[in-house]
């Protein structure tokens, strides 16, 4: 037991584990002898405030701090509000913790080949929805960073964008900080100056304006002058105007803070102007939404296309078609991701190249030797021919084919066993009903309560552990297989597969970060305009009393 000296709110000695105690535990005991909550207690050791951990996972012990033994621990108090403003930050830093740790861990798994644990995986495509592809040898070199870069910076991009959406500003505007160096910056810019405009912070102002000129030079890069390029690709559509609305109001609010009134004036007359053009008329809306398209999608289409309902209705229709193929290309991954899965993984853990056994099928070699060749190869197209023209290796790939057939039908007729042994059947009648029952375990259990004498509630107490199953020839056999092929697809995937599962995947979080990425092209730029307009109102009135203060003084 090590000793620590307490002063301030309660003065003594207190014995604590250090390898045990965590800061949690020696604030709610500080707590308790000052007859305070645990919440309004700070702690302070050697110059530093001992904090709650950030990292997602187990509080740190306090010798992982640096507190030792005979260490001095002040215990000050904090008001109630504060304590709470406390524990909300810290919450927030677990949280942004988390969505770093849960976005590093998709992006290790997604961008590298190997094979997803999910049934989904993450690509780079571009705006016309294809797939980036690297040409050359030297791209190919930094295909691998590039990639884990992009996809970094757009998960963490899309986090933050649903975050500012449920108005959580502070939590977005740390998710975009650390994104801020691997995505599309401009738009990244104006995000992040838009969360200090939503959050009142006067402080940030200078940086604002530094941000927003780095964002108007990178959508003039992006989109042309006088947004030509854009024009040109989204076929006369103005997809770009609610962004360049947000910006120009942005740019005037920065400029009216640092007393530059005629600039800010200039810029909110640009603004309002945009945010009339996005406002659209109820017969408009009315007309396309009798075509049957939903209320916000009608509102997007009508503003992307300055409100003429024919352009609007052909692009909802576009989009429209574009999803459906969306979505048929996403079912079909999924049904390759399921192949993958069935051929395992290589020696280095890679997925089996689905393109490159579509190559070698095509020459007249049969799907599942394929696959195998390439698995254990590690897709390299040459050596999986060689083994397959190659008649001893072709074999021995057959031989394994179908033992690695018979291990899969023992452990699906093991796991039949089990799950009706489970359910409180005699193990014996379980074995003899499968051997005559066939596939179906819906018909197995019908016979065995079918039976005279079965019980499955007293039966269950009376079943040994032991595990037995039939193979090919009907023969019970046991479940512990001695077949001990190197690089087993099977046990090599199942077992990373679980340890990604076991160890440390926060699956929660993957799965918003994965929700969030809608694959829109336009969501960077469908933004609800309504904030915008009553901010464009406030500072113009802004400017007005400043006029009117200018003119009184002239009078004056």
């Amino acid at each position: 037991m090590a000793k620590l000296k307490i002063a301030g709110t309660w003065s003594g000695v207190l014995e604590v584990e250090l390898e045990s105690w965590t800061v949690p535990m020696l604030r709610e005991e500080v707590a308790k002898r000052s007859n305070m909550l645990p919440e309004t207690i700070n702690l302070i050791c050697a110059g530093k405030v001992l904090k709650d951990d950030h990292g997602g996972g187990c509080d740190s012990k306090l010798s992982q701090l640096g507190v030792k033994n005979n260490s001095k621990v002040l215990a000050t108090r904090i008001s109630v509000d504060e304590g709470k403003s406390l524990m909300a930050e810290e919450e927030r830093s677990r949280r942004v913790a988390r969505i770093k740790a849960a976005a590093t861990a998709l992006v290790n798994r997604h961008a590298d080949g190997s094979l997803p644990v999910e049934d989904f995986n993450l690509e780079l495509e571009d705006q016309n929805g294809e797939k980036v592809r690297f040409g050359s040898e030297t791209d190919r070199r930094f295909e691998l960073s590039f990639e884990r870069a992009m996809m970094m910076g757009l998960m963490l991009h899309a986090n933050a964008k649903s975050l500012i959406k449920r108005q959580m500003y502070k939590d977005a505007l740390e998710v975009l900080t650390m994104g801020e160096f691997v995505d599309n910056v401009p738009l990244l810019q104006i995000d992040m100056v838009w969360c200090y405009f939503m959050l009142r912070d006067i402080s940030w102002l200078s940086e604002a304006g530094i941000r927003l000129r780095k964002a108007r030079e990178g959508i003039e890069r992006a989109h042309g002058k006088d947004s030509s390029r854009v024009r040109l690709l989204q076929a006369g559509r103005h997809p770009e105007l609610a962004l360049h609305l947000r910006m120009e109001l942005l740019e005037a609010v920065a400029a009216y803070h640092s007393g530059q009134f005629d600039k800010a004036r200039n810029a909110l007359t640009s603004a309002q102007a945009k945010f009339f053009q996005l406002q659209v008329p109820d017969e408009s809306l009315s007309l396309v939404m009798s075509m049957g398209f939903k209320e916000q999608d009608a509102k997007r289409a009508l503003r992307i296309c300055s409100q003429d309902v024919g352009s609007a209705i052909d692009f909802l229709v576009e989009e429209k078609a574009k999803r459906a193929k969306e979505r048929e290309d996403n079912e079909q991954r999924r049904k390759e991701i399921m192949e993958q899965k069935r051929y395992g993984l290589t020696p280095l853990k890679k997925a089996v190249d689905i393109e490159k056994i579509k190559e070698l099928v095509s020459i007249g070699f049969e799907k599942e030797l394929v696959a195998e060749a390439l698995r254990r190869n590690e897709n390299d197209s040459q050596k999986a021919l060689d083994d397959l023209t190659n008649p001893e290796s072709n074999s021995a790939i057959q031989l394994y084919i179908e033992s690695r057939k018979r291990k899969r039908c023992r452990q699906a007729a093991d796991a039949k066993i089990e799950q009706l042994v489970a359910m409180g059947f005699e193990r014996p009648r379980v074995i003899e009903a499968c051997r005559a029952g066939g596939d179906d375990i819906h018909q197995i259990m019908l016979q065995l309560l079918g039976e005279p004498g079965s019980n499955p509630t007293a039966a269950a107490n009376n079943n040994a552990s032991t595990s037995i199953s039939m193979p090919n020839n009907g023969e019970p056999s046991s479940s512990i297989n001695n077949e001990n092929v190197e690089g087993d697809p099977d046990s090599s995937f199942e077992e990373t597969s679980a340890t990604e599962d076991v160890n440390g995947r926060d699956v929660e979080m993957e799965d918003e970060l994965a929700n969030d990425l809608t694959g829109d092209v336009f969501a960077d730029y469908d933004i609800e305009v309504t904030k915008e307009g009553e901010a464009i109102s406030e500072y113009l009135s802004l400017l007005d009393s400043v006029a009117g203060i200018a003119i009184e003084k002239a009078r004056n």
